[in-house]
């Protein structure tokens, strides 16, 4: 499906105790940066006395202590929720960890959930992959203040998959996500329940993020300017909220639930002895048929559904998932700063473990992995309303800021090509746009010295329904990069996120149905986020 084409915040707030940036320590470009755009706030929405829920519950945003590594508790953010009505299984913690409970939901259930801000600033959470109204979506017009509530009310359209929550607050995302504000949501169905997949003991969700720490124990974030222009890194990886995490399996299949959590990493995810990764479901839910993979590729906000067969395993034996070398994502020179400066000791793109499996015990039943998985409507370039002329998302960057379509965030700058009808299926063309600062036009090897020197990977999120990936096309110049990835990438199924390389093109079709409103694209790095790498759909 990839083709070669041959082209010649103003602020970091103490948010609990957590510490501080201080302002007058950063360099003056990135204060410029920080606090460009003000948000108009919306009137925290109050509880429809005629939306007649099936489940409801209180979902909490505030400080916490966790033990993390040895030693001292480490100061978090940390989401956690009183179910007040609907199954008891709606509602479940990960034991240890900072991250929000997992929530389970069903299609079709009316669901009421209200946010109680705990912080010492404004939040908003996003329910990223939900098919929601507009104002439930999370955008940061809806933050409301520390000490305030939020009330949201919405039907599950969604078929099953695994979603996120996480906060979307103007500027503020990156640093509340990453002190530990997020968590899983599934969505079930009853095509997912007749396939009889592994499930309870057996469906493991599994949360992937890199985090820093100082000798005391507590996260260190956004030090300087590199780690904001290529994302921040951490040096410890934890799943589920935990250093060094081990699973212990009985000799059957299981179903894995991978989320990358991660602010700005992206991962190569490979069996440490070469056994293949098999498929069954991405961001938006089961694919037709398991697709079978040497390794894949997982860019932040992006899912992964794995069948892991352990079966014929003995008894003692494990099995590392590790994330292999691969090249391209960052620019040369930041990779070399970062060296330089010591600020990265788990370089991006090296070659690292994440957790370990061990096979405890022996059985001799395992479920069998279905041929046909599910179906889902197919789209078609012959369906779209613009087949002759994409809805662009060109991607540019420079040492002052990251921009989407020539330009930063702003309130009310919905340019006419991001006007879109309602109840249409859309063409839309993300690219790498040469030019640095300006809108540009499609290319990888013209971009010039400048963007070339700061052309880096950019996972690209789309609120709303979910999309599928028509095409993929990378600049030859950057094809050498690329080829340490290509064969990591999903490219049937529902998508939300997707990753795009230096270089290249991504068509993608992605339907407006359901809801008019404001929605958000916006780069998933969320440092990238915050510096105003985010736009709005406005549907219509």
């Amino acid at each position: 499906m990839t083709t070669i084409i041959n082209n010649a915040r103003r602020r970091f707030i103490v948010q609990s105790g957590l510490g501080m940036l201080a302002l007058s320590g950063m360099p003056s470009f990135l204060q410029a940066m920080e606090g460009m755009t003000v948000m108009p706030r919306i009137p925290p929405r109050k509880a429809n006395p005629n939306f007649k829920a099936d489940v409801e519950f209180d979902l909490y945003c505030r400080p916490s202590k966790v033990a993390i590594l040895t030693g001292a508790e480490t100061e978090v953010l940390q989401y956690s929720a009183v179910l007040k009505k609907g199954p008891k299984q709606t509602l479940s913690n990960i034991p240890g960890s900072y991250l929000g409970p997992i929530i389970r939901l069903q299609k079709g259930q009316k669901v009421r959930i209200v946010l109680h801000n705990g912080l010492s600033e404004s939040s908003v959470t996003h329910w990223h992959g939900l098919h929601v109204p507009a104002e439930m979506d999370g955008h940061p017009m809806y933050a409301i203040d520390p000490g305030a509530t939020l009330v949201y009310e919405f039907e599950v359209l969604n078929r099953a998959g695994m979603n996120i929550y996480h906060p979307h607050p103007h500027e503020a995302t990156a640093s509340q996500v990453y002190h530990g504000l997020a968590g899983a949501l599934f969505v079930h169905d009853e095509e997912e329940a007749k396939l009889e997949l592994p499930s309870g003991e057996h469906e493991i969700p599994i949360v992937i993020q890199d985090r820093l720490f100082d000798e005391q124990n507590q996260l260190i974030y956004a030090r300087n300017k590199h780690d904001r222009m290529a994302g921040f890194y951490g040096d410890h990886i934890l799943v589920n909220g935990r250093p060094d995490f081990k699973i212990d399996v009985a000799s059957r299949a299981y179903r894995l639930r991978i989320l990358n959590g991660s602010n700005a990493r992206i991962y190569k995810l490979a069996w440490d002895d070469g056994t293949p990764i098999t498929v069954i479901g991405v961001d938006g839910g089961l694919l037709e048929q398991p697709e079978v993979k040497a390794y894949v590729m997982l860019a932040p906000g992006e899912r992964l559904d794995i069948w892991a067969d352990f079966s014929g395993r003995s008894v003692g034996s494990q099995l590392v998932m590790r994330s292999l070398a691969f090249t391209g994502v960052l620019p040369k020179m930041a990779q070399r700063m970062g060296n330089m400066m010591h600020t990265n000791q788990l370089p991006v793109g090296s070659d690292y473990p994440i957790f370990t499996v061990r096979v405890t015990k022996s059985v001799s039943d395992s479920p069998k992995l279905p041929a046909q998985l599910s179906s889902y409507p197919r789209y078609h370039i012959n369906d779209v309303a613009n087949p002759e002329k994409p809805v662009p998302i060109a991607i540019s960057e420079s040492p002052m800021a990251m921009l989407l379509n020539g330009r930063t965030y702003a309130d009310n700058d919905v340019q006419d090509f991001e006007r879109i009808k309602l109840n249409t299926l859309q063409l839309i063309e993300i690219f790498h746009a040469s030019g640095g600062m300006g809108m540009g036009h499609k290319g990888g090897g013209s971009m010039g010295m400048m963007g070339g020197m700061m052309s880096m990977a950019h996972p690209i999120h789309l609120h709303g329904q979910q999309f599928e990936i028509i095409s993929r096309s990378v600049s030859s110049d950057k094809a050498d990069d690329y080829e340490t990835v290509r064969h990591g990438f999903i490219e049937t199924g529902l998508k939300d996120t997707v990753l795009v390389m230096p270089g290249e093109s991504v068509r993608i079709i992605k339907p407006f149905q359901d809801f008019k409103g404001v929605f958000m694209y916006h780069c998933h790095n969320l440092e990238h986020e915050d510096m105003g790498m985010m736009r709005d759909f406005s549907v219509e």
